[in-house]
């Protein structure tokens, strides 16, 4: 990878990206990839010394990366694993994880995250669940018993504030997600991990521009919208999910004198902000980039 530094920042920071020699594996998947779309996986492992990324926009990396640091220096117990590797073979490729710590006592596994407020806002977990499961499922299949994942959240943009005054909002800036593990998840998480195994390894030899594209959740995207727009007006009526849900409200609707419907395409933000193997995708280059 490329590692550029436009805002001059202090070289320790750029050095602290640069010292991990990272170099992914063709063999082996890891346990975030299998979140990924097939082709953001394979333009990153093909494409990685190409890439081109900025120290400014991998701060937040470098934090969760300092995080860990600390924690893996911390002594453990001896019923306790710190930092531990697992890997399992799935066909023609290798699915590895590291897990933040395994405590034998309570059979539970526990993985640190950094995350802004709004994952709380939104009380959507089960990309943490699914990772925790993987790590749970690995483990298993190591010989050791587990009953559970608990996610150790440190939410970067807590407010005291705000704490104090609204009700739903998450009262320290540290919050424990707890997710069980028993027979039915661990069949569960095995189908799901054999099963996308078997679609990244079909893809791995098809060229940049045939494998497959992303999904609209691997995109992160926001939906397709219809607003119904009366003459001139730059503000919308009302703003539906369909092309029909917004006929048959301007119909229903008459009196509020809606005049046409205006089509607001969706915006891929994982593609937009966030996939550092976007400018060797056909997709990207096509449907995103001449869109913005």
């Amino acid at each position: 990878m490329i590692i550029t530094n436009k805002k001059n920042l202090p070289e320790p920071m750029v050095n602290f990206v640069k010292r991990d020699g990272y170099q992914p594996a063709m063999d082996r998947i890891s346990v975030t990839d299998l979140s990924k779309g097939i082709r953001e996986i394979w333009l990153y492992k093909r494409h990685y010394n190409e890439i081109e990324q900025d120290v400014a926009d991998m701060v937040w990396l470098m934090f969760g990366t300092a995080l860990h640091n600390v924690i893996e220096r911390a002594e453990e117990a001896g019923h306790q694993i710190i930092e531990g590797a697992l890997e399992e073979k799935i066909g023609g490729l290798t699915l590895s994880g590291r897990f933040d710590l395994y405590d034998a006592k309570r059979r539970i596994v526990t993985d640190y995250k950094t995350c802004s407020i709004w994952k709380f806002k939104f009380n959507d977990f089960s990309d943490w669940e699914q990772q925790t499961m993987i790590y749970c499922w690995l483990l298993s299949k190591a010989g050791f018993e587990v009953n559970g994942a608990e996610i150790v959240a440190l939410i970067k943009d807590h407010s005291k504030t705000k704490a104090r005054v609204e009700a739903d909002y998450p009262e320290l800036p540290v919050e424990v997600i707890h997710f069980p593990y028993n027979y039915a998840k661990h069949q569960g998480i095995e189908d799901y991990i054999i099963s996308r195994m078997a679609e990244i390894e079909a893809a791995k030899d098809l060229p940049d521009e045939e494998l497959p594209l992303c999904t609209e959740d691997e995109r992160w995207h926001s939906g397709d919208k219809y607003a119904v727009m009366k003459g001139t007006n730059k503000t919308a009526l009302r703003v539906l999910d369909s092309e029909e849900e917004a006929k048959d409200w301007m119909e229903s609707n008459k009196h509020r004198g809606g005049t046409h419907i205006e089509f607001r395409p969706g915006m891929s933000r994982k593609c937009q902000d966030y996939c550092a193997a976007c400018e060797f995708c056909d997709y990207y280059k096509s449907e995103v980039l001449n869109h913005e």
